[in-house]
């Protein structure tokens, strides 16, 4: 069966965006650059792929990404319709109208979707790329999360996940850290 994992960015205090949707004060350097294209070149919109020149790049471990309406919004400043053209994309939006065949919005129940994704015969991982309340809704049906820890305080922002008290176990399966301070955790739903 297909998992639904939670690839995000984090800051110290929790937060994947500042309250502006403000993502650029994570400080990346050229290794983990190198290793996020390496590793997963499909979460990277298409528009930078074509930058870095993984244009052609095979999806490693995500075919089909989910995102709400506050992720998808940046894409239209580009300008683009199909910021992840390289994959299946639904926008989790009730008041979003988009003119473009490559990308579903899905006005209804997030939560369908994803088991709906889940219970294909065939495929790969579903990627889960924000926001916080698009995760907390999501919450029962995240599987894994690969939580990208950055070494800097936001202070203010959108939480990594936003909804009711919930308490859910993750166990830490693995850990790899980089020259800036930063890490990558995965976790796995436990039982």
């Amino acid at each position: 069966m297909r998992k639904l994992v939670y690839y995000v960015a984090v800051s110290l205090d929790g937060y994947i965006a500042g309250p502006g949707g403000e993502y650029d004060f994570y400080p990346v350097s050229d290794q983990m650059a190198a290793w996020i294209n390496t590793r997963y070149p499909e979460t990277l919109p298409t528009h930078v792929r074509a930058l870095v020149g993984l244009e052609d790049a095979p999806n490693k471990t995500f075919d089909t990404l989910v995102m709400g309406r506050g992720t998808y919004e940046p894409a239209l400043t580009v300008p683009t319709t199909s910021p992840y053209a390289h994959l299946r994309q639904y926008v989790v939006s009730s008041t979003l109208t988009i003119d473009d065949p490559t990308v579903e919005v899905v006005r209804g129940d997030p939560v369908g979707l994803v088991r709906r994704l889940k219970a294909e015969d065939t495929g790969m991982d579903i990627y889960l790329c924000g926001g916080g309340k698009l995760a907390g809704t999501l919450l029962p049906e995240i599987d894994e999360m690969i939580v990208k820890s950055y070494p800097v305080v936001a202070g203010a922002g959108l939480p990594m996940i936003s909804g009711g008290f919930d308490p859910t176990p993750f166990t830490p399966t693995h850990r790899e850290s980089f020259d800036n301070g930063s890490q990558v955790t995965w976790l796995t739903r436990s039982s």
